[in-house]
């Protein structure tokens, strides 16, 4: 049967904010609540963008880290907000940690932030079923 497995081909990503396992604060969504109403705005037309564009966005709005992990670039004027995220199972894009980038090299701290927010994502996968 070539059909069988059509509802989960037509299963849509989500999007899941990364949630502290020790705390259960999310950290990236307390980040957007702070900015702007315009910032606010424009980051998440970026994120249903990347939502419907099934986890996967080209240069210049998305670029590979290191390992699953992507940045999530939203200029805004002279604010540059960064969003880290991965695709995890059953289509969920987890967005793992944002700030605000003023420097041309993406500062090795936030690498390193996003890395263990994706260490504590995939020791505790219960929190985004």
């Amino acid at each position: 049967m070539i059909y069988t497995n059509i509802k989960y081909m037509e299963k849509k990503y989500k999007i899941k904010f990364y949630k502290n396992s020790s705390n259960k604060e999310e950290p990236v969504l307390n980040y957007i609540k702070s900015l702007d109403t315009k910032s606010r705005l424009k980051i998440s037309k970026y994120i249903e963008f990347l939502k419907n564009s099934s986890g996967y966005i080209d240069e210049p709005y998305s670029k590979h880290i290191i390992d699953k992990i992507r940045e999530l670039r939203v200029d805004f004027f002279h604010n540059h907000h960064r969003i880290f995220y991965f695709t995890f199972i059953n289509k969920t894009i987890i967005l793992l940690h944002a700030f605000s980038k003023n420097t041309d090299k993406t500062p090795n701290k936030e690498i390193a932030k996003a890395l263990n927010n994706y260490q504590d994502v995939i020791n505790n996968p219960n929190l985004y079923e």
